[in-house]
């Protein structure tokens, strides 16, 4: 028998989407893992079709989880996220889907299951921000949901509405690449009011506008150059239309400037001296609003989240606590 004085093992819940997870792997190298660390039995929860993982996890909070492990697609990672809110449990990803969003900017290897399953046991826990983005339809309902990296609308939004489940499947990113094309030359840029920290309300004309909490996307594109997992900001960041080749300086601003220059101290010194704001704006805010004529698609990290007449985001700093491993670096 334990002794009066001993303390009860902790536990790992894994809350895994049955499609995108090698279950036979995982298991193999959290029982490893596990038997290492010297904690108790694994339970195992799996996502639904109509549930991306909210219940599941909701469901090992109840059942007792001192760590959760989510194994599946950035929509899978987002859905714990927003169980985990505000917890403390502690939350750690295994890479399976499309974008990887979370884990790219968390510098979570994306091939390496042993690696991140260790985490879970023997990892450190880092605080991060949350994103909160309140939703208003057509017909005044209103859902709030959390965003880990990317909320927005306009042709992002577009385009991952209009990506073919098929060729996501085949071509995995790429896939927003052709639907991205497809709306650009299809589509008209999008009138926008907006307002920053609940100041007072202005209008633009863009493609998109993109309201961040973390700013690397596939690719090593780093979209926005400045935000932080955990600086109580939300990032925002608007594409604006210019003349005919709008899309070439777009591109440059953010392939080259942000992908290429920001790197090195000479060519930051570089980018200060051109400072050309003219098509992509950034600004910071601990909240952002922004409303449409129109319905436009909305999506959160990557997943469509249907139609949107306005939405509003605010940050909720070190809402989340991710467990990482040290020497893991974006």
């Amino acid at each position: 028998m334990p002794s009066p004085t001993s303390r009860p093992q902790p536990s790992a819940a894994v809350v895994y989407h049955p499609v995108k997870t090698d279950l036979a792997a995982l298991r193999a190298a959290v029982a490893t893992q596990e038997r290492i660390a010297g904690w108790g039995p694994t339970r195992w929860y799996e996502t639904l079709e109509s549930d991306a993982g909210v219940g599941a996890t909701e469901q090992a909070l109840r059942d007792g989880a001192n760590a959760v492990l989510a194994s599946g697609g950035d929509g899978t990672i987002r859905a714990a996220a927003e169980a985990l809110r505000g917890t403390g449990v502690p939350l750690t990803i295994v890479p399976q889907g499309t974008g990887n969003l979370l884990a790219r900017n968390l510098g979570v290897p994306l091939n390496r299951l042993d690696e991140a399953v260790r985490a879970v046991f023997s990892g450190v826990n880092r605080p991060i921000d949350l994103g909160i983005l309140t939703i208003v339809r057509e017909d005044e309902s209103e859902s709030r949901h959390v965003f880990l990296v990317l909320a927005g609308m306009g042709l992002d939004a577009r385009a991952i509405s209009a990506t073919r489940a098929t060729l996501k499947k085949r071509l995995g990113w790429l896939a927003y690449v052709d639907a991205g094309v497809r709306t650009m030359l299809r589509d008209k840029p999008l009138p926008i009011h907006y307002s920053v920290d609940g100041s007072e309300v202005k209008s633009i004309s863009v493609y998109t506008v993109m309201i961040g909490n973390c700013g690397l996307m596939p690719g090593g594109v780093l979209l926005i150059p400045d935000a932080q997992l955990d600086d109580g900001l939300l990032d925002v960041v608007a594409l604006k239309p210019l003349g005919a080749f709008s899309w070439l300086r777009i591109w440059n601003k953010i392939g080259w400037e942000n992908g290429v220059l920001r790197k090195t101290k000479t060519g930051r010194k570089l980018i200060d001296l051109v400072n050309d704001t003219r098509n992509v704006v950034y600004d910071r805010a601990t909240s952002y609003a922004v409303s449409v004529p129109t319905p436009e698609p909305i999506q959160l990290d990557g997943d469509d989240f249907g139609l949107a007449l306005a939405a509003s985001g605010r940050v909720d700093p070190g809402a989340l606590i991710v467990r990482v491993l040290p020497e893991w670096k974006p």
